[in-house]
């Protein structure tokens, strides 16, 4: 048996090889699965579960049907930050807090999405402490659908700009968010996605952090088990 931990799809009705690979995964790649994680950015971008596009609601079909066979668990990543109880229980995923602590085979694991671990990058962590607020999250559900996908639009092509202008280094994590967050969970192993770069990280300490990739061009799955952690790329599947 294994847990297999998959993020940062970026799910969008512009591309279907992306939504192909994913359905087929969750179709096919689940058999002796203990729990699948979905860790964040799921869908490129999320306005309100009122008005979920008819693709998101055949995705949360799918993985409704592929939760029958094992548990779906959800956390939220910043693109998908508003993505709500309506949706996750269409989808039949369970909602985890931002930072989750889980007993891997033994070995305990904190997990998240990651973006908080990206401390060098401040004007995105004023953003990311603006949009956490209760108040703006209720206000923003409540404007017309038009005005939501418009901000939304709107934030999207300001984050690309800034992120061509970013440096390699702000834009990962630093090494002392990662250490603070080992400590603070008493921790050994780290499981998150967000900065694209997938890689298992041995620290001089000996814990463990394990970054889980993007599926742009391929699909990205972590599958760990009593024997260690794999990661693995799958084919993305034209229409």
């Amino acid at each position: 048996m294994s847990t297999v931990f998959i993020g940062d799809l970026h799910l969008s009705e512009d591309r279907h090889d992306i939504s192909n690979a994913f359905i087929h995964f969750l179709q096919s790649g689940l058999d002796d699965v203990d729990s699948l994680y979905i860790i964040g950015d799921l869908f490129e971008v999320w306005v309100g579960d009122d008005i979920a596009p008819p693709f998101a609601l055949d995705i949360a079909r799918h993985i409704a049907a592929a939760a029958k066979k094992t548990p779906v668990y959800f956390i939220h990543g910043n693109r998908d930050f508003m993505l709500g109880k309506q949706y996750c229980k269409l989808a039949d995923m369970q909602i985890l807090p931002e930072v989750h602590k889980i007993s891997l085979y033994g070995k305990p694991t904190v997990v998240l999405h990651g973006d908080s671990l990206c401390t060098l990058d401040k004007a995105y962590q004023r953003f990311r402490k603006f949009r956490s607020i209760g108040l703006f999250r209720w206000l923003y559900a409540c404007l017309p659908k038009q005005k939501r996908l418009n901000i939304a639009a709107n934030i999207r092509g300001k984050s690309v700009k800034d992120n061509q202008r970013k440096s390699y280094q702000i834009m990962d994590v630093e090494q002392s968010a990662v250490d603070a967050l080992f400590a603070n969970t008493d921790s050994v192993q780290m499981i998150h996605g967000h900065t694209h770069r997938p890689n298992i990280h041995t620290q001089a300490d000996g814990n463990c952090r394990i970054v889980v990739g993007d599926w742009y061009d391929q699909g990205s799955v972590l599958v760990v088990d009593e024997a260690g952690a794999k990661l693995q790329n799958l084919p993305l599947m034209p229409a």
